[in-house]
Parts: C-alpha cells; structure tokens; sequence
C-alpha cells in the first residue's frame, strides 16, 4: 500500500488523531472514547476513517462487537501520550498567562489519604484555583503508580516501607518523578490493660505471643517484615482492611495491630486501646509521583503546590527521611 505524503514528504498526522487513539488505549472501545472525548461515536468514526486515507493504512479493525487497533494503531497509540502531553503542557502554558481559569486534573491517593490529605488539598486548590477540575480515583500504591505510567492518573499520593521487597517506587516508576512527602510514624495498638501499654514505646519482640490483627496486605507485609527483624513470626488471627474494625478489635482484646500514624487521624480510637509507638519508631515514607514534565502543566502543578502546601505536622506526619 502507498502511503499518502504531504509535499514535505511527511504522513499526514493531527493531534486529535493522537487523542482519539490514546482513548482507545485508555477506555477500550469508540463509544466509551467518544463519550470520553466529548464526542458522538459517528463524529469520532468519521475522523478515523478521514485519517486513515490522509495516511494510507487502517488505524482500527472490528473485533466482534467492538474495534481493535491494528499494527498501524499501535504505533501511533506508543507516541500519542508523549505527543499529547507536550501538547498539553505547551496548552497549560497558555492557561497559566489566562491565569489558570481552566484546567483538568486526574489525582490517585491511598484510602487513608481519601479522609485526610486528599480533602484539604483539594479544598486549597479550589480556593486558589476554582476553575481546575478534579477527578479522583482511590487505589494502593502499586496501583496508583501503574496509573501515572499508563497516563490515567496526572499525579498519586502513596507510600512505601524501608526495605519494602516489592516498593512500587523502583523499576515501576521508572520515568517517573517521585517525591518525598513525609514520613508517617507506625503505632502499637493495644487493649489499655495490656503490660506494654504501660511503657512509653514498644519494643514488638515483646508481643511475640501476641495474637495480630492485620490490615491490608502491604501494611501486613510490613508488620512481617519487622517482626522478623526482632525475631518472630507474628500470628496473625484477625484480617481486615478497615482500620476503625482493627480498633474495634483491638478494644475488645482479641489481639494488637500495628497502624500507620494517619489512620488515627479519620478514627475515633475507643477509651479502653493505647496507641504507644515501636521503640524502633518505624515508619513509612509518603510520595508524590508524577510523569516527566507535568510540572510544565499549570494545572498539575498548582495541584501539586497544594499538596506538597499541606499542614502536614497537624497529623503527625514528619519531615522525609534524607538520602545519604
């Protein structure tokens, strides 16, 4: 097949072509791109069947009821979140000379921080910036990572643990930019009777016969982790994501937990459990990761002015640990 050129002796690319493509990637089919897009499926049809004779080859080809992309498509799908980032940093630019009045912004964060940092953060960017909207979707740190590399989130807030053996902030978050944020001190949760609760901090070898209550996965991989560093496997006999559920549990003294010091802050912590911290004063790291240049998005950036401006010490959170 001959490829049509323009008279430069280039194919002929546009870059709604680009976004059209980059949301079949993302949402799977025409209508769900269309609606995506702001479009009508038809209009978004039309322009695929105009770009494919301004280029000579086929972009989609039906697959059952839906369409796929074909060779052709996938290589425009491997440039187009390059191409349309730059295009929306050079737009975003010129939204910052029109002084931010519009703008979109896709955030991904923790649950925890769903209840916490997520909504004064939000409510800070509003007051400076009520024209920016923002979308927002809770997912786990790995999760979240994966969203800002496959451009379906614009920035996260998520977290990691010293010595973590699947950190998603390494080879996963290659090509991304990830910062420091703060450092969230792990707590001892423990009925009010129990002996450790009488100390200052808790050294955790000294509930090695303790029955645990664990939280999610990532954070019983933690408690893992540094029960093994003191010694011990811990006997994990409770499961459950829900931190005010592990509290309850705790209260009614079917075991100790080990909770990130934010998760206290949306909970109402029951008079009969003591929150002591580990005599290690372990913790975990809290980042901010975003792609490559997003700082060029005024938008993305004011989003991030307002997070990384957040009264962090109101929670308990403490500076990042430095490197070296």
């Amino acid at each position: 097949m001959t490829l049509q050129l323009d008279p430069s002796g280039s194919l002929e690319l546009d870059a709604h072509t680009l976004r059209i493509v980059r949301a079949l990637v993302e949402h799977g089919s025409l209508t769900a791109a269309a609606a995506a897009l702001g479009y009508s499926q038809p209009a978004l049809s039309q322009h695929l069947r105009r770009a494919e004779v301004r280029i000579g080859m086929p972009l989609t080809t039906r697959s059952g009821r839906g369409v796929r992309l074909t060779e052709a498509g996938r290589v425009l799908a491997r440039h187009a979140g390059t191409i349309t980032t730059a295009l929306d940093a050079a737009a975003g630019e010129l939204a910052e000379l029109a002084g931010l009045r519009a703008g979109r912004v896709r955030l991904a964060a923790f649950p925890t921080a769903s209840s916490t940092l997520v909504p004064q953060a939000l409510r800070a960017l509003a007051a400076e910036h009520p024209g920016i909207g923002v979308s927002y979707l809770e997912a786990e740190p790995p999760e979240a990572v994966d969203a800002v590399r496959s451009q379906q989130a614009d920035l996260a807030i998520t977290f990691s643990y010293p010595g973590d053996r699947v950190d998603p902030h390494g080879e996963s978050a290659k090509g991304l930019v990830v910062v420091p944020l703060w450092r969230d001190e792990m707590m001892v949760a423990l009925p009010a009777g129990h002996a450790a609760a009488k100390q200052r901090s808790v050294e955790l070898a000294a509930l090695e016969s303790e029955n645990w209550i664990g939280g999610c996965l990532r954070c019983r991989g933690h408690l893992l982790q540094l029960a093994e560093a003191s010694g011990f496997t811990p006997s994990i006999s409770y499961e459950t994501d829900n931190f005010t559920a592990v509290l309850g549990m705790v209260s009614a003294g079917l075991g100790v937990a080990l909770i990130p010091s934010l998760a206290l802050v949306p909970s109402n912590v029951p008079g009969d459990v003591v929150i002591r911290p580990t005599a290690n004063r372990d913790s975990r790291t809290l980042h901010l990761v975003g792609p490559q240049g997003g700082d060029r998005v005024p938008a993305i950036a004011a989003t991030a002015r307002a997070i990384l401006g957040l009264d962090a010490a109101s929670w308990g959170l403490k500076p990042p640990p430095t490197e070296g």
